[in-house]
């Protein structure tokens, strides 16, 4: 059975590392199964954060007695960096990985130097800095107001790192960042720069190409970089531009990749690339949240205009299945940006601007919503039955995963947030507009 893991030369310049590195990594191999939403969190034993949305790419944390109140003055450690991106970080062997661009020249640029970083986990000293492509300013001067040049998250297999900066390119770097190689042969015109992060099948990095024209879905060779696959879209009308990040699942002894897209959503076969079944939600476009998964049921948020709609689709069919498949759907506070999550029996959301709603997960019926405030972006984080979301403003919102709504903490980076959380041994990374920071459990007094 095949395994699902959950997420022209150019030179390249380094910087020293600063601290020692860890023992070799050992690779976690991860399978998303039909049961996840059964199975508690602290089963898990990974340590490494690999993908967009941690482990399983659906936003829950190993347990592992985190910090409640994520207040910045309190941080362990708080370090700056460089350029812009909206990656969310990755946390590998003690190393904590990130994409950014950087303008040059930084007043008036013509360039964006697209560059993976490496942080040391423990202390934060920046320990290598790799210029992977440079993107030329002449026929593309800005990217849409709420995305950046360095917007997809990265993904592991614990031995490498596969950067990808959507048109512009995809690359395999070593944990030491030596580019093993990197590509651009998927060209496309994403209309408001790239956002949807890769996800890793076996020996295949899957992307999804949703561009102005001719959109598709394509795997390349994570040995080589060479395509693999490449699976057209099927027939829909503009706008045909979205900004997702697919999901593979497990049901009935078979994997699918979930692949939303404008106007519908598909799943293929990871292997082949061959479609299975597709889901329509016509005239809704620009579709960002990644799906999930769970009691048999994958959760689908559709996008622009207008609201979002929310479907839970059995996986079971082939073909069309919106007729069929839909359990049911609702288009109450659902996100066009922030992914949601299931928790137990519930499935939590938080729409774009700032009301969260809790559901059953079976039915759909409502069991509270609360506005937090602010628009939000970022994907919510699950760990210690606490729910942890950030606005756009930098406000956290600590609450608990429960069916009656209870504020547990709250706090203010006072920066802007748009890269979901990472966890790794007990510590949460957040990353801001300018900085990196990390969250240790305080330790417990004497006497308590």
């Amino acid at each position: 059975m095949r395994t699902s893991i959950l997420s022209p030369l150019l030179s390249v310049s380094k910087q020293p590392a600063a601290a020692p590195k860890s023992s070799l990594p050992t690779r976690v191999w991860l399978i998303v199964v039909t049961c996840l939403s059964l199975a508690t969190t602290s089963q898990l034993q990974a340590t490494d954060w690999l993908d967009f949305r941690g482990p399983t790419g659906q936003g829950h944390a190993p347990s592992g007695q985190l910090p409640e109140q994520l207040e910045p003055s309190r941080a362990t450690w708080k370090t700056a960096v460089a350029g812009k991106g909206w990656s969310s970080p990755l946390v590998v062997n003690n190393q904590i990985l990130l994409t950014t661009a950087v303008p040059e020249p930084a007043d008036m640029p013509t360039a964006q130097s697209l560059r993976v970083l490496s942080f040391d986990a423990t202390s934060g000293v920046l320990q290598w800095n790799v210029e992977v492509f440079r993107k030329s300013m002449e026929s593309d001067l800005h990217s849409h107001a709420k995305n950046s040049f360095a917007s997809p998250s990265a993904v592991s297999d614990g031995e490498r790192l596969f950067a990808h900066f959507g048109p512009d390119g995809t690359a395999c770097l070593s944990l030491d960042g030596d580019v093993s190689w990197k590509t651009d042969s998927l060209r496309y015109n994403p209309q408001h720069g790239a956002g949807g992060s890769p996800v890793l099948f076996d020996d295949v990095l899957v992307l999804n190409g949703d561009g102005v024209d001719d959109p598709f879905v394509a795997a390349v060779s994570c040995e080589s970089g060479q395509i693999a696959w490449k699976t057209p879209r099927p027939e829909m009308p503009a706008p045909r531009w979205s900004f997702c990040t697919p999901l593979v699942i497990e049901t009935a002894g078979q994997q699918q990749l979930i692949s939303p897209a404008s106007h519908m959503a598909c799943a293929y076969d990871p292997q082949t690339g061959d479609e299975l079944w597709r889901v329509r939600y016509p005239n809704k476009w620009s579709v960002v949240p990644r799906p999930v998964f769970a009691h048999g049921l994958v959760f689908l948020c559709t996008g622009y205009d207008g609201p979002a709609e929310l479907l839970a689709v059995r996986p079971d069919g082939r073909g069309d299945v919106t007729d069929t498949h839909v359990a049911w759907r609702t288009d109450e506070q659902v996100p066009h940006n922030p992914s949601p999550l299931i928790i137990d029996d519930a499935i939590y959301l938080i729409s774009d601007n700032g009301i969260a709603s809790c559901r059953d997960a079976l039915t759909g019926t409502l069991h509270w919503r609360q506005r937090l405030g602010g628009d939000f972006s970022a994907s919510p984080l699950f760990a210690d039955g606490r729910i942890y979301a950030f606005n756009e403003q930098g406000e956290c919102f600590v609450f608990a995963a429960e069916h009656a709504y209870r504020e547990l903490a709250s706090s203010d980076f006072e920066e802007t947030v748009f890269a979901s959380p990472a966890v790794s041994d007990g510590a949460i990374f957040i990353r801001t507009e300018g900085h990196l920071y990390r969250f240790d459990r305080p330790p417990a007094r004497d006497g308590n």
